[in-house]
């Protein structure tokens, strides 16, 4: 059965673009795990002979897979590709990312798949959940590595988010559809020119990060990595301490901005750079910054009243950790879990909400959240005045029924997957707080969960083997917006 794609013409074996394309994207990254390789070379650790055979197979892979699936790409993709790519390449790079991981010297990785593949993961989904103990220690590359995986994570995200997901209408991500979503030949030099544009701020914003970290305390190694895991809202730290290593308040509000730069949609950057003022008057910005002043507030307050910090103390903390978990990074400079059990259950319930659409934040996205806002007070306002009519409206725009039906549904799905992965976890004898907040850590892609085990003291290492490859299907699973994951198990989506 043909399939009708984006721009309208009729596809060629759907299976050929999609692994043509995912081994363009492992030819990437086979050059990308020489710089961990150079970074050991420069520190005499062997482990550059690990990064080096990585690249050898990964980039052999790719060039035997690029060759054997040449076709055609300039009439676009149709549904069943986009759905079938999305999965594939994000699996596959996982898979060949993990690969130097299970080949290196270093004994927490070496000879452990489900470790070397949970990290690789971790690192690509921007989830930033370790289960390396002893982090200060750990060899250069892999420390590098890490950071690199979030960093290409982190903008391969904010592409499928403004490229692919708007086409197939996920979760009412059509309302954000524009040029970048259409695949017309018409188009197509306007594509390159936002990709172009996006990828040009996204490397400029990384490269301010590490400068303004490294003038103000960190080493230059250490201010890349994190540089790299900051605008990709990801979290992976070169310390077990995370950001509490700096005890250094003008490097915590340095992370704050820059946590913030990258919870904003990236179009964003792109219209202001071409004078349309108007983007600051977004819709999603406007929300998450009214959101976020009133919960920096809220937590300051209590951290004054009832912990007794100082008022700079105070906001430092509750803005720094606020905007972590909101934008699901995941740094921590201080326990939260500790500040009492008003606390845990409000950062428990700010692992659910993310940041904007089209940016590299995970969670449920702030967008889904004002439209569901706005269906409740229509429908309150509709049970008062029976006889009124009530225009759902987003943005000064009518809300399309598709669009509130997609919403509806993935929320419906998103929390039925939660509870879902919530019990399975519990099945490997689990407490209950370890299993809610690592499941919807890994769906949300925050890193961290609450409690002694997975809280922002600890880490993944002494989970069961069994249970990090659930948190792996999570991770993929929830960045990758539901949807696309879950219509491969459908027989119909194979039937074409």
């Amino acid at each position: 059965m043909r399939e009708r794609s984006f721009s309208g013409a009729w596809s060629p074996p759907y299976l050929r673009p999609v692994f043509h394309l995912t081994g363009r994207m492992l030819l990437a990254l086979a050059v990308a795990m020489l710089l961990p390789a150079g970074a050991d070379a420069l520190t005499g650790d062997p482990d550059w002979r690990a990064f080096l055979i990585g690249s050898g197979i990964t980039f052999a892979c790719a060039a035997a897979l690029t060759r054997a699936t040449r076709c055609r790409l300039s009439g676009g993709l149709t549904l069943r590709q986009a759905f079938l790519l999305t999965p594939v390449a994000w699996t596959t790079i996982a898979l060949f990312g993990a690969i130097p991981l299970y080949i290196s010297d270093y004994a927490q990785l070496r000879d452990h798949f489900t470790n070397a593949l949970f990290e690789s993961v971790s690192g690509l989904t921007t989830t930033g959940a370790t289960v390396i103990v002893g982090l200060d220690d750990a060899p250069k590359g892999i420390l590098l590595w890490r950071a690199l995986l979030q960093w290409l994570g982190g903008i391969g995200i904010i592409g499928v988010a403004i490229s692919i997901l708007p086409a197939l209408g996920v979760g009412g991500m059509q309302l954000f559809r524009t040029e970048s979503s259409d695949r017309s030949e018409k188009v197509m030099p306007r594509v390159r020119e936002i990709a172009t544009g996006i990828v040009l701020i996204y490397m400029a914003l990384t490269v301010a990060c590490a400068l303004a970290y490294w003038l103000v305390a960190m080493t230059p190694f250490d201010a890349i990595a994190h540089a790299l895991t900051t605008v990709s809202t990801a979290g992976f730290s070169t310390s077990d301490a995370s950001m509490a290593r700096w005890n250094n308040a003008a490097l915590h509000w340095i992370a704050t901005l820059f946590m913030l730069s990258g919870a904003v949609p990236f179009v964003l950057y792109l219209r202001l750079f071409q004078g349309q003022r108007d983007a600051l008057r977004d819709s999603q910005v406007q929300f998450l910054a009214i959101l976020l002043a009133a919960l920096i507030v809220a937590v300051a307050a209590w951290l004054i009243l009832a912990a007794g910090h100082g008022f700079a103390d105070a906001l430092r903390l509750a803005a720094f950790n606020v905007v972590s978990v909101v934008t699901t990074t995941g740094y921590a400079t201080a326990n939260y879990t500790l500040w009492g059990n008003l606390m845990v259950g409000l950062f428990f319930g700010l692992m659910f909400v993310g940041g904007c659409t089209g940016s590299t934040t995970g969670g449920m996205k702030i967008f889904r959240f004002q439209v569901m806002v706005r269906m409740l007070q229509s429908q309150f306002l509709r049970l008062l005045y029976p006889r009124g009519v009530f225009p759902r409206v987003y943005a000064g725009r009518l809300l399309p029924d598709d669009v509130i039906g997609s919403v509806v549904v993935f929320f419906s799905l998103y929390f039925i997957c939660y509870s879902a992965l919530t019990l399975a976890l519990m099945a490997f004898d689990l407490d209950f707080l370890t299993s809610a907040s690592a499941a919807v850590a890994a769906l949300s892609n925050v890193g961290p969960g609450l409690g002694p085990i997975i809280g922002p003291a600890g880490n993944f290492a002494t989970l069961p083997d069994a249970s990090k490859w659930l948190l792996c299907f999570g991770m993929l699973l929830g960045r990758l917006e539901l949807f696309t994951v879950l219509i491969l198990l459908f027989p119909q989506f194979w039937r074409g």
